[in-house]
């Protein structure tokens, strides 16, 4: 992935990112009172060649003048036959309200169609209402079987390829 977009440019994870992102999740996830779980629930933020690469998911990153300001990715799910799960889809403040998440959104979707995935997931908690919200209008679908101990709602949809 390399997409230019204003100022930013969303582009495939690299192992020099690992730090940025783990910081950007634990930055964003404490402005909702959450905490950063690198062991457990976060682990994929720090294990992002385990958790996607070798999965036959995807992991980016919003680059921002050499600054990693966003990032999101999806790995196969076993919701589904043909399901992968939404993660770590997180912007940092200073950079929302641009379209990024958006368009992020958009793109991973259409790359885990494009690889024949027919379903994306995702788990998030009430808190993150901006995050709700683009899911919601994005045509996200709720759904029972939060499996992830911060989180309290699922979504899903079917992806067209």
């Amino acid at each position: 992935m390399r997409h230019p977009y204003r100022d930013f440019l969303i582009r495939d994870w690299q192992p020099g990112d690992r730090q940025s992102v783990s910081d950007l999740v634990k930055t964003v996830l404490a402005e909702y009172g959450m905490t950063f779980d690198p062991d457990g629930t976060d682990r994929d933020a720090v294990q992002i060649e385990d958790a996607y690469w070798k999965t036959g998911g995807e992991f980016w990153v919003v680059d921002y003048h050499g600054s990693v300001v966003g990032s999101g990715g999806y790995h196969p799910s076993h919701r589904s036959q043909n399901a992968v799960e939404l993660r770590k889809m997180f912007i940092m403040p200073e950079c929302r309200r641009q379209g990024l998440g958006r368009l992020m959104l958009g793109e991973l979707e259409s790359s885990a169609a494009a690889k024949g995935f027919d379903e994306m997931w995702l788990e998030t908690a009430t808190v993150l209402k901006e995050a709700i919200s683009l899911y919601e209008r994005s045509g996200y679908q709720p759904s029972t079987g939060v499996e992830t101990q911060r989180c309290d709602r699922i979504y899903y949809k079917k992806l067209v390829p």
